[in-house]
């Protein structure tokens, strides 16, 4: 499977968070009624570390975010979820139902833990755990995909530039880029595998995203390898100033362009911390399944600020997610784009009249 852009494909109703599906999260799910104390009874089966958890969140301790999103996200997938029959059940016989399903496809991608972990803490076998958490990414990728999209109209786009220009005074910015590493160990003596080696000795996949001010990804592509050459100056794509002995107006352009980046730096620190199991090194993962993986965990970031989230609240601001990875540079320069980037870097400064 190659390379998955996020935005190939629209469902008819672009709506962000779609409100006859948030209504119906209050209501039963499809054939399968939940139970109004399902989180009381699920919680009394978790074992391990995760039972010791006392305090009055311990649904956003263990899923990672709110009851009002994960009934949102409930009613996003049961119609695919549900549709097949299933003989999904834990230890003691009894069949997992919808709720039960997703809270544990949320654990195993919010936790990183092993399939075996998160099938000893909620009494299942491991490839139950392993087969509920891909029919859980299956189902996401065709329901929640309205939630990662390009600004549809000019009002929304002229939003989001006014928002960009607001961080540092940098204009017409239409989002912030930048790429992340998705780190996997792999058998060295497997020669296929050599393209997934990286410049850091590792072997990874990149997942790169443009964002916009509000940490929402707007457009992803994740399943090439590794082994990424930085950026190049565009029309379209503007980068910074490389080198010593920069010009006063180059240093100031800098500190723009680096304070108005940082927002995709913060973005994709938080999608790894609160969906990880991309964030570590991931033991010989399907790489043919991994991208959609990725792109499923992009959907959850963005479901989350759709929902205006409360977990978010609590989540330490931080622009390091790849931290063994160096900034690479590219020598690739579109001499219209740098003319472009010297007029903008001067009238910036005052050097030049509007």
């Amino acid at each position: 499977m190659g390379p998955i852009r996020g935005l190939k494909r629209k469902r008819k109703a672009e709506k962000k968070v779609d409100q006859d599906v948030l209504a119906a999260a209050s209501g039963p799910l499809g054939s399968h009624p939940q139970p109004l104390d399902w989180w009381e009874q699920f919680s009394k089966r978790i074992s391990g570390p995760l039972s010791k958890i006392k305090n009055s969140r311990k649904f956003e301790s263990v899923l990672k975010i709110s009851r009002k999103t994960f009934d949102y996200i409930c009613s996003l997938v049961k119609e695919d979820m549900m549709s097949r029959q299933s003989t999904f059940t834990d230890n003691s016989g009894k069949p997992l139902s919808l709720n039960d399903q997703v809270a544990v496809a949320l654990r195993r991608l919010g936790s990183g833990e092993s399939l075996s972990n998160i099938g000893e803490s909620f009494g299942m076998n491991q490839s139950t755990v392993s087969q509920i958490t891909w029919r859980f990414v299956e189902a996401m990728e065709e329901r929640g995909l309205h939630h990662l999209q390009w600004p549809s109209t000019e009002a929304e786009m002229e939003d989001i530039k006014s928002k960009f220009e607001r961080i540092r005074g940098l204009p017409n910015c239409c989002g912030a880029i930048d790429i992340t590493h998705i780190v996997m160990t792999l058998p060295t003596m497997d020669p296929s595998n050599d393209v997934w080696f990286d410049s850091e000795k590792n072997y990874s996949m990149v997942l790169q995203a443009i964002v916009d001010p509000e940490m929402r990804l707007r457009d992803v592509i994740v399943g090439w390898p590794g082994r990424d050459a930085g950026f190049p100056l565009l029309p379209w794509l503007l980068t910074p100033y490389q080198g010593r002995g920069l010009l006063e107006f180059q240093v100031e352009f800098n500190k723009r362009h680096s304070a108005t980046r940082m927002v995709a730096q913060m973005a994709l620190t938080r999608l790894k911390e609160m969906w990880r199991m991309i964030q570590g090194v991931m033991w010989m993962p399907d790489k043919n399944r991994l991208p959609r993986i990725i792109f499923v965990c992009c959907l959850l970031h963005n479901i989350l600020i759709d929902m205006e989230d409360e977990v978010l609240d609590d989540m330490p601001l931080s622009h390091h997610h790849d931290t063994v990875y160096h900034q690479q540079r590219s020598e690739s320069v579109d001499m219209t784009a740098s003319t472009m980037r010297d007029q903008l870097s001067l009238y910036l400064s005052g050097k030049l009249p509007p």
